[in-house]
């Protein structure tokens, strides 16, 4: 994503992706869906620094601090990125959760 790959980034989703966003009621379902959902937020600016990441053949977490941007407003916070991993190695389902839900549902609305 830091790349702008989106071909790769597509590649490593699968197409039935279950994406939960921080603090939203429902997941964005599907892989259209979710490159359609990423693209609405291209005027952002996302930059992060990795803390760590755990992983075994199921499950990844990374823990990561970030700050996103748009025009002169920008948030930092801190995130735990959860991704479920299918037997193709794509990401099939991912949760975040952050040390400040509220302030992330308001600087994106």
């Amino acid at each position: 994503m830091r790349a702008g790959d989106m071909k790769s980034l597509a590649d490593s989703i699968s197409d039935d992706i279950e994406w939960w966003e921080i603090g939203a009621p429902e997941p964005v379902r599907g892989k259209r869906a979710l490159l359609d959902r990423m693209q609405a937020l291209s005027s952002y600016e996302f930059s992060g620094d990795l803390h760590d990441v755990v992983a075994n053949d199921d499950h990844m977490i990374a823990l990561l601090n970030v700050t996103a941007t748009k025009g002169d407003k920008s948030l930092s916070y801190r995130t735990a990125e959860i991704h479920h991993v299918n037997a193709d190695g794509q990401i099939a389902k991912r949760w975040a959760f952050s040390d400040d839900t509220k302030a992330i549902i308001d600087f994106f609305a």
